[in-house]
């Protein structure tokens, strides 16, 4: 007499499981729950700076910005342009709390990270989440950056250190603001954990979205001061400049 307990039925069932697509309602015919319509329709980023990710007419260009005054971060990767429907999902996973949304979003960031990693990008030491100020924390419940970089370490296997940085003023939200009042906003408003350990190494900081890089360079910035070797940035999407379309 065996005291296993019978799995057989329970498992074949899980494994033929098939589950609804987020976006259609459709069941999906892929490992996530997004089917391969609606991937395909995902405003995917093309021609791109090659430096800050911003949506160029052609391959292999850097932007004027990027040309005129390099950021301090090296290279930034985001699989998509903020286009329906990836900036709805990632609304609805940052202020409505729907993980499940920002959850396929970041496992399909991972696999084109891993793709690129595949193709030859150094692979950071560490993945280092935005800060997020004390009070948006309480309000919001979650950091959804700090989300994204434990899911993005749980799939590329690399460490995620989330109290490496601190954001020590809480500054009033970039999204109103332009280019100069972003950077004026995000003075001195972040700063090193003490004993962080920096020197050396090749970090990544990960967000959500990208747009005039203002946060981005501040912390990179900051790091690179501090005395890291590298700074990439992870975020989900890259905005075009204000007045152009995707």
């Amino acid at each position: 007499m065996s005291c296993q307990p019978q799995h057989e039925n329970p498992v074949y069932i899980w494994l033929k499981n098939k589950q609804p697509c987020l976006l259609c309602g459709e069941t999906t015919d892929t490992v996530h729950p997004l089917c391969t319509p609606c991937e395909s329709e995902l405003p995917w980023l093309g021609d791109q700076c090659s430096r800050c990710a911003l949506p160029l007419p052609m391959a292999g260009l850097r932007c004027g910005q990027c040309a005129v005054q390099p950021p301090a971060y090296e290279r930034v990767l985001a699989p998509w342009a903020y286009d329906f429907p990836v900036d709805s999902l990632i609304t609805r996973f940052k202020h409505q709390a729907k993980w499940p949304l920002g959850r396929l979003l970041g496992e399909l960031l991972a696999q084109s990270l891993q793709h690129h990693f595949n193709e030859g990008l150094e692979r950071p030491d560490a993945l280092i989440p935005v800060p997020l100020a004390a009070r948006r924390l309480r309000q919001r419940g979650f950091n959804q950056a700090a989300l994204l970089a434990r899911w993005l370490s749980g799939s590329l296997q690399m460490p995620c250190e989330e109290h490496l940085l601190r954001r020590i003023h809480d500054t009033p939200a970039q999204q109103a603001l332009d280019a100069r009042a972003r950077r004026r906003n995000l003075r001195h408003a972040f700063a090193m954990m003490p004993r962080a350990q920096v020197r050396d190494r090749h970090l990544a900081l990960v967000d959500d979205v990208l747009t005039t890089g203002a946060t981005a360079q501040t912390l990179a910035r900051l790091l690179l001061d501090a005395g890291a070797a590298r700074v990439d940035v992870y975020c989900l999407a890259r905005t075009p400049k204000p007045g152009e379309a995707t």
